[in-house]
């Protein structure tokens, strides 16, 4: 095993910290404008210290209302982030699982076909396809819905192709000793694929959750109502061009507040996140 010297040690650490500094620092300035007033943040240069606000102004985000956006509160606009965010994630990971499972372990005629025809939609993004989407969500009346949040970006060709790919590593043997034990379709899906995948679908719901919370151009066309904002589109409504017009304490409140729950996600999932991506279970 070949040894480090001390002065390649020191600087790779040197080197990682500087680098976690220069990604953190940023989030921390956030955290203390939010727990100081509005004439605080105002007249520069704002403090490298936490103020005594923080209470006040978190309080203040979560539960009353903010001017900018119709009165709507920061947990109102959290709400609708997360049940968009877990619908988007859940909603692709149930599709595309039982495609990939349709593909792999079913023979149907022009199977390949479907296959390709899924993976094509790699190139039809939402912002290509926005116009017709657009005009399909307003004849079926699902403006300002949860609905009309998350089902045009539940399918997901990318996450298809995953799971495609492992259960094409599944044994033939696993199968056939499922259907000699009397295993149903459904029994096999349930009781082994799922099992087996679990790593694999811990990696996507990390990946799809974030991608969902991130959303910025779907929520903003499809909701009109303050009261269906998701946070990203209200941070935007909530900075005005006039300095004095923006309540900038409640703007640095919701932006930490935005970050949390992909955070607590990323942190909570770490282990099946990184098993997910580096093994294959067989």
């Amino acid at each position: 095993m070949i040894g480090q010297s001390p002065l390649r040690t020191f600087i790779a650490h040197a080197v990682l910290i500087l680098g976690i500094l220069i990604v953190a620092f940023p989030i921390y300035y956030t955290f203390v404008a939010s727990t100081h007033t509005l004439q605080t943040i105002l007249k520069p240069p704002l403090p490298l210290l936490p103020g005594d606000q923080l209470l006040n102004n978190y309080s203040e985000a979560l539960f009353g209302g903010i001017g900018r956006i119709g009165g709507v509160s920061v947990g109102r606009l959290l709400f609708n982030t997360t049940i968009m965010a877990l619908g988007v994630a859940v909603g692709k990971i149930f599709i595309s699982i039982l495609s990939a499972y349709a593909i792999v372990f079913f023979r149907f005629p022009l199977r390949m076909a479907f296959f390709w025809l899924i993976f094509i939609t790699l190139m039809l993004p939402v912002e290509v396809r926005i116009l017709p989407t657009y005009k399909v969500m307003v004849d079926l009346g699902m403006i300002d819905t949860y609905a009309g949040l998350i089902i045009p970006l539940i399918a997901s060709a990318t996450a298809t192709l995953l799971f495609r790919q492992f259960f094409m590593t599944i044994p033939g043997e696993l199968v056939e000793a499922a259907r000699v034990d009397g295993a149903g379709p459904w029994r096999f899906f349930f009781d082994i694929l799922v099992p087996l995948s679990r790593t694999n679908i811990a990696a996507l719901f990390v990946i799809l959750f974030i991608y969902g919370w991130t959303q910025y151009l779907w929520p903003l066309l499809v909701t009109n109502s303050n009261d269906m904002n998701t946070i990203v589109i209200a941070l935007r409504k909530m900075v005005s061009f006039a300095d004095a017009d923006t309540q900038w304490h409640l703007v640095m409140v919701t932006a930490m507040l935005a970050i949390v729950p992909p955070i607590l996600v990323v942190v909570l999932m770490q282990r099946w996140f990184v098993r997910g991506l580096v093994e294959s279970e067989k």
